[in-house]
């Protein structure tokens, strides 16, 4: 049977957002402008992105969200797009939540974690949908995954290996956390991964190179470096390391390609923005197009997510990208 379908897993958020004046010290007093609520998280962005694409491929969620308010908001959130929720659990524990403080173009986050934590290999051990690839974000943001396992590393690496084994393909993306705990968790899962897309400090963090240069931009370099040393250490099919002026993908047979930012007149928020990047690659992947390809519906992707302030609020169609895409 040909397989088709997107199966994410891992954190489902409510983002609480609030626009701020500007940014301040510890301290000091900042206005809040406004506030919104959004769904948030690795999965619930990259499958509300596609989602919005209307491209007719098959979406599944997997995840535990809370019997709560949050939760109820989510859980019709989600089946607004058409996404299957039946490996959705429900659970006792309140949904996690992001406070995001979003401001002249850049954000921080407060994050609750909840019922996120407790999201487990068990969880999909019944998973038979007749999905293509499985999108497992974000580990570090993941507790129960994160933790130790006595054969794998981590109960993380043994999940993907048991997607595999389904039949799946896998895709992983990751949070920036401390070098220590991003370097021992990356690499347990590394092996277990089909393809990998993560930014270029998270690049940096798993082999302690100096991925950025110290006005900002990318070291193309070093970030070639890493892409090679992650296929070295495991990844089958596909490593691409996003950064702000471009992103840099190569594939198990070493073919390299890079690709430039595309020109975007406003920023109104970049909460999201790298999910929105995964959701054109992921999009790109499971329609078997080129590497070149993959980067570049990332980047269209990402433009329109960067017109909107909440993750995945500035979602485009499929016809609204390849226009984009036509004149660029």
């Amino acid at each position: 049977m040909e397989r088709k379908g997107i199966i994410g897993a891992g954190n489902w958020i409510v983002d609480n957002i609030k626009y701020i004046e500007r940014w301040t010290g510890e301290g000091n007093l900042c206005t809040i402008l406004g506030q919104e609520m959004a769904t948030g998280g690795g999965p619930t962005n990259v499958l509300f992105d596609i989602a919005a694409m209307n491209c007719s491929i098959p979406l599944y969620a997997a995840g535990r969200i809370g019997s709560d308010a949050l939760g109820a908001f989510l859980l019709d959130e989600i089946r607004k797009r058409g996404i299957d929720t039946s490996n959705i659990i429900m659970t006792d524990t309140p949904t996690s939540y992001t406070d995001v403080m979003s401001g002249n173009g850049k954000r921080s986050f407060f994050c609750f974690r909840g019922s996120n934590s407790e999201f487990d290999c068990a969880d999909v051990e019944k998973i038979d949908f007749p999905a293509k690839w499985f999108y497992l974000g974000y580990l570090l943001l993941l507790d129960k995954l994160d933790s130790d396992d006595p054969e794998y590393g981590t109960r993380g690496a043994r999940l993907l290996d048991m997607m595999q084994k389904k039949g799946y393909k896998t895709i992983v993306d990751f949070v920036s956390e401390a070098p220590e705990k991003f370097r021992k968790v990356v690499m347990a899962a590394l092996p277990y991964i089909d393809a990998l897309v993560i930014n270029e400090v998270e690049a940096g963090n798993t082999f302690g190179l100096e991925t950025c240069n110290p006005d900002g931009t990318a070291n193309i370099e070093e970030i070639r470096k890493a892409a090679n040393l992650f296929l070295d250490n495991g990844v089958k099919e596909y490593v691409i390391i996003h950064y702000r002026d471009g992103a840099f993908g190569i594939d198990s047979k070493r073919n390299e390609c890079v690709t430039k930012s595309f020109d975007v007149d406003k920023i109104v928020g970049t909460n999201g923005a790298g999910d929105a990047f995964c959701a054109g690659v992921l999009y790109a992947l499971h329609e078997e197009k080129s590497l070149e390809d993959m980067l570049r519906y990332g980047g269209a992707s990402a433009i329109f997510n960067l017109r909107s302030a909440s993750a995945s609020g500035g979602a485009a169609s499929l016809g609204e990208i390849n226009a984009f895409l036509a004149e660029n």
